[in-house]
């Protein structure tokens, strides 16, 4: 079988389109004639799914967008299966993902992987604010799962991370791991300033040194035996993570002192 398509019939039209039905749990067991009559809410109005999209194939299970930043909450609250976005997608991308897997060729917009739990997000551009955290109200970001970014990500990455893992191969916005309560995150470029603020536990990797607020405490240079089996995990997250230099040396800042104290960055060769 082939891979159940969603293509934009208008891609010039600027209405967003709430693509939160659309997941492999949802449509389990439908005909793509059904799949085609669903309602969608496209710029807050009611719509059919074959109004908005050309819909072909069937397998439910590999789901494939021909992506637009229109295309809101692709993959939320997912269990199974696979979805793949060609080109770009919106906000809320993999929104409380719980164990299917999403490729993105493209860049997506905000709150990518937020409040994720379980299953593994992949962004081949950028991606927006405030990934990995949580929803707006709400007190507790991505609990689960790995979030992967080979380009750049916006302020407040990983707020309020509870668990899981999210690398990005470029540089981020102000305000990385604020409020981090737990999990690891790795930046291979620049961080933005204010990284930490508030941070409580957790780990942050970089390769480069942060401009850490002044509630952080240097703890000196450390060998650290853990370092090298992360990054033998992170291989099969494909380049540039794949071939990083294996040093357990790393130079280690404890904070925010302002709260627990109790998070780490760590800076290694």
């Amino acid at each position: 079988m082939s891979a159940l398509t969603f293509t934009l019939k208008n891609p010039a039209a600027s209405a967003d389109i709430d693509c939160g039905s659309l997941t492999p749990d949802a449509l389990a067991g439908k005909a793509v004639a059904e799949i085609a009559a669903l309602p969608l809410l496209v710029g807050g109005r009611a719509a059919k799914v074959g109004d908005v999209f050309e819909v072909s194939g069937s397998d439910v299970l590999q789901i494939v967008f021909r992506g637009s930043t229109r295309c809101h909450r692709i993959g939320a609250g997912a269990t199974t299966g696979s979805i793949r976005v060609e080109g770009d997608a919106g906000d809320h991308l993999g929104a409380q993902l719980r164990g299917a897997e999403i490729t993105v060729t493209g860049n997506t917009g905000a709150f990518t992987a937020c409040e994720m739990k379980k299953g593994h997000i992949t962004v081949q551009g950028n991606v927006g604010d405030y990934a990995g955290a949580p929803l707006p109200g709400n007190k507790k970001g991505m609990s689960g799962g790995m979030l992967v970014v080979h380009g750049n990500a916006g302020e407040r990455l990983a707020d309020q991370l509870r668990r899981g893992q999210i690398l990005v191969g470029g540089d981020t916005g102000a305000y990385t791991a604020s409020r981090m309560i737990a999990g690891t995150v790795l930046v291979l470029g620049r961080i933005g300033p204010h990284c930490g603020h508030g941070m409580r536990r957790g780990t942050l990797i970089a390769r480069q040194r942060p401009d850490l607020p002044a509630t952080f405490a240097d703890c000196g240079t450390h060998t650290l035996a853990f370092l090298p089996l992360l990054m033998a995990s992170w291989k099969e997250a494909g380049a540039p993570f794949a071939t990083l230099p294996v040093n357990p040396r790393a130079q280690r800042w404890m904070g925010d002192t302002g709260g627990t104290g109790k998070g780490e960055v760590l800076v290694w060769a």
